[in-house]
């Protein structure tokens, strides 16, 4: 056992639940937290983590958790801020709503965990990673909100490392691209609805010129969450690392030049993009 603990914002799902069994695994005593009890009792049971039901966009809800996890456990030596949500829209056509959810609880919401989590990281020389995404680094077109606000965590980690690396503290940002998780299912099950076909073959056109050609799981993100708070990656700091299959690396002009893409050149067939079988 290490004898280290951390928080896992979240942790009822997706990379975050595959965070809490990481961290387990190597030993780590861990506090998952959400809003669904009755998923975080899910993963509690299968990883032996503790589960908090709590609310990142509360502030009291973040001091809380992080009072009761030193109380517990007696110190802090980890955070991942992992939970986040996404709303479609163009910022001509989100609402205020939608803006303020998702600043919430991608942005503001991980602040408030830092901000009460940094006295006691600080003492145990501890390391915070936060999971953007690949459209902190690329725009997606269509999630105005989730773009700017996933960026912000990724800058917002840095400035944590630069403000209070000299303290001890390591801050880094992890930008996964798509992965397999709860949340990723329902946009593939909508995309493949509109397209006509299925889940499977929407997850394969949405990563057909990522050059690992697939998406990844939520433990290969968690594996690379896991190292970076370990001692392992000690000297890494203020770095925001794709974890994306080398998508972000794909030059877009270039993709008309895929033996797999053919140029349509009538009324059937119009102009445009259209992967081969």
């Amino acid at each position: 056992m290490t004898g280290n603990v951390a928080i896992v914002t979240g942790g009822g799902t997706g990379i975050g639940a595959a965070s809490a069994a990481a961290l387990r695994s190597q030993g780590w005593d861990v506090v998952i937290c959400g809003r669904r009890s009755d998923v975080l009792t899910q993963v509690a049971g299968a990883t032996g983590a503790h589960a908090v039901t709590a609310d990142v966009a509360s502030a009291t809800d973040m001091e809380t958790l992080v009072a009761e996890t030193v109380e517990r456990f007696g110190s802090l030596n980890g955070v991942v801020l992992n939970a986040g949500i996404v709303r479609p829209g163009g910022a001509g056509e989100l609402s205020t709503e939608d803006w303020d959810a998702m600043v919430s609880t991608n942005l503001t919401g991980p602040f408030f965990l830092v901000r009460a989590a940094l006295p006691h990281l600080i003492k145990s020389a501890g390391a915070i990673v936060g999971v953007a995404s690949a459209a902190a680094l690329r725009a997606t077109a269509g999630i105005a909100g989730y773009d700017a606000t996933k960026a912000g965590l990724a800058m917002l980690m840095q400035s944590v490392a630069v403000d209070y690396g000299p303290l001890g503290i390591r801050a880094n940002a992890v930008c996964p691209g798509w992965t397999r998780t709860e949340m990723a299912d329902m946009e593939m099950g909508e995309f493949a609805g509109q397209i006509g076909v299925n889940r499977e073959e929407a997850y394969g056109l949405a990563t057909a010129f990522v050059p690992s050609r697939r998406p990844a799981t939520s433990a290969e993100v968690a594996n690379a969450i896991a190292w970076l708070l370990s001692s392992q990656a000690s000297y890494v700091n203020a770095a925001t690392i794709p974890v994306d299959g080398g998508l972000i690396a794909v030059e877009p002009g270039a993709i008309a030049f895929d033996p797999r893409v053919s140029i349509g050149t009538s009324a059937a067939e119009p102009l445009g993009t259209v992967l081969r079988s």
